[in-house]
């Protein structure tokens, strides 16, 4: 029996862990890739092509190493914790490198369109149409997987601003930002306080004369580093704190988080007060903001409300001359590919975030098409674990009518917790959404059975960071290098850090782990007897 073809469409972060899944179910996967090297978004240009996004020269993660690898291939322990750019493509080339991905993608090919074949109804099958140096070819493939993204086209409210049209200074989106050179001695003001609004403004304020971002609803501010200098997101993102989570009231998580950050610098003193609770709207990860605000560089402002041939009135009434309008305003998903229209509607409702639950045959699957409160390659490679034994038929989802019903119980469940936005709909609880996709998959860690077996490992995975080698350890292609990638994740963490060695008191820190580890035993064992006591009653 020959091997299913699948189409993969795209190859970045998301598409690369799609092509090795592929492989892994035994699959034969074909992946169109527009430009001439993998990496997608992270493929930095500096002279980017028309209609893709970049990012700028300056890009660092907002995730952690330990949590935003792949599974089964841990980053090198000397990488630093956040990437630069160059950085994480270069951990996709020996990732590709290592498994044989790369003869897998066809480079400089545009999809121009996926259509369904005439007896879709029946054989679930799809024709592709590719374009590469001038020439088209049309394929048959059993599956597509798209794995483009949600970066896909550039949001530009120009009709949103009145006056823009007159402005005779120079307005641009944040995809075509580079680096500062072009802003020096210039006066700009940065619409949006995304990730993006906030690092593009703080780098530009160093060469800048002056620099106003302007908000409509403020955002809370996170810092990389947390407490005791370790990376925000291995702290935070860990069963234990998940557990505390489920059984404490939302507005007491939202208080205590709320005045931790407002312990570093005061949101309101420095104009960033948001109007919303903090994990009610996406929040912004920046280490230098307040530090350019305190020093005057950057000076907060809300909406612009119109512009003038040089200015830049706000809704608060001051008035500032303007040399440079940049809008770091977000992206709009997009899939022109896609002659069929309904497969997505306007809220991009997809069972789970992956299936459209309308198809006749599960044969078509977004990839990374959510925002993860953490890191997307771990999300999007479950997915693609998950998407790949559809496509073998080892899995089967629900009917269409189960589908639609778990859909809209989700976006209701949104539309209380979050603030109405384009990409409210696609956000995910990190750890919450991981476990629900690895138990389609199989891969959940057991938590009962690592505690009787492995109770080292169990106090690990419980209150360490849930890294993505907790899904390998048991299941469809568990991973034997998964126990000691976990067991050495904080090694890894410290290893890039300690690079002037100190000398330790060993007695002090020996007793304080026999102390955290007795505590941690006994905590585990509790939490399991209420969970056990709860799931039998």
């Amino acid at each position: 029996m020959r091997a299913k073809r699948i189409a993969v469409i795209g190859a970045g972060v998301s598409g690369l862990g799609a092509i090795k899944s592929c492989l892994e179910e035994g699959l034969e996967p074909v992946c169109f890739e527009k430009n001439k090297d993998i990496g997608g978004l992270w493929n930095y240009e500096e002279t980017p092509q028309s209609r893709i996004p970049g990012i700028y020269r300056s890009l660092t993660s907002n995730t952690s190493k330990e949590m935003t690898a792949f599974s089964d291939y841990p980053m090198p322990d000397h990488y630093p914790n956040y990437l630069h750019h160059s950085k994480l493509m270069e951990y996709l080339r020996m990732y590709a490198n290592h498994f044989g991905l790369i003869k897998y993608i066809q480079f400089q090919t545009n999809v121009c369109s996926v259509r369904k074949r005439p007896d879709f109804s029946s054989s679930g099958q799809w024709d592709i149409v590719v374009e590469a140096l001038g020439k088209q070819k049309t394929y048959i493939f059993d599956g597509v997987m798209i794995c483009s993204g949600h970066y896909n086209e550039k949001h530009f409210p120009l009709q949103d601003f009145t006056g823009i049209d007159k402005f005779r200074g120079k307005y641009l989106h944040s995809w075509e930002y580079k680096q500062p050179d072009n802003f020096v001695g210039k006066r700009v003001v940065v619409i949006g306080i995304g990730n993006s609004g906030a690092d593009v403004a703080g780098e530009i304020s160093h060469v800048a004369e002056q620099v106003f971002l302007s908000t409509r609803q403020g955002a809370w501010i996170w810092n990389r580093v947390w407490d005791h200098g370790n990376p925000m997101d291995t702290t935070l993102f860990t069963r234990y704190n998940r557990v505390v989570q489920k059984f404490c009231p939302t507005f007491l998580i939202n208080k205590w988080t709320e005045n931790k950050l407002s312990a570093r610098f005061n949101h309101v003193n420095y104009g960033l007060q948001a109007k919303h609770r903090i994990f009610s709207h996406r929040t912004v990860i920046n280490d230098d903001l307040p530090n350019h605000i305190i020093t005057g560089r950057v000076m907060m402002k809300p909406n612009v409300k119109e512009f003038t041939e040089t200015s830049a009135i706000f809704q608060d009434g001051t008035q500032e001359n303007i040399d440079v309008v940049l809008f770091a305003t977000g992206y709009t998903v997009s899939f022109p590919f896609l002659e069929d229209e309904a497969i997505l509607d306007r809220q991009n409702s997809l069972f789970k975030f992956v299936f459209p639950p309308q198809l006749e045959k599960p044969t078509l699957a977004f990839i990374g098409l959510l925002q993860p409160a953490g890191a997307t390659i771990p999300t999007s490679e479950l997915q693609s674990r998950w998407v790949v034994r559809v496509f073998a038929g080892l899995k089967k989802l629900p009917s269409k009518s189960d589908m639609m019903a778990e859909i809209n119980r989700k976006e209701k469940e949104v539309e209380k917790q979050c603030v109405k936005s384009p990409g409210s709909v696609r956000r995910v609880k990190y750890i919450c959404y991981m476990d629900e996709i690895a138990s389609e998959i199989g891969v959940k860690p057991n938590l009962f059975s690592l505690l009787i077996w492995d109770p080292k490992l169990a106090m690990e995975v419980f209150y360490g960071p849930c890294t993505p080698y907790q899904f390998r350890l048991q299941g469809p292609w568990k991973w034997n290098g998964a126990r000691t990638a976990i067991l050495t994740q904080r090694d890894r963490i410290l290893k890039p850090l300690r690079t002037r060695v100190l000398q330790q008191s060993g007695v002090s820190s020996f007793s304080l782990l026999l102390v955290k580890s007795t505590f941690a035993v006994i905590l585990l064992f509790l939490l399991m007897l209420v969970t056990m006591y709860m799931t039998c009653h």
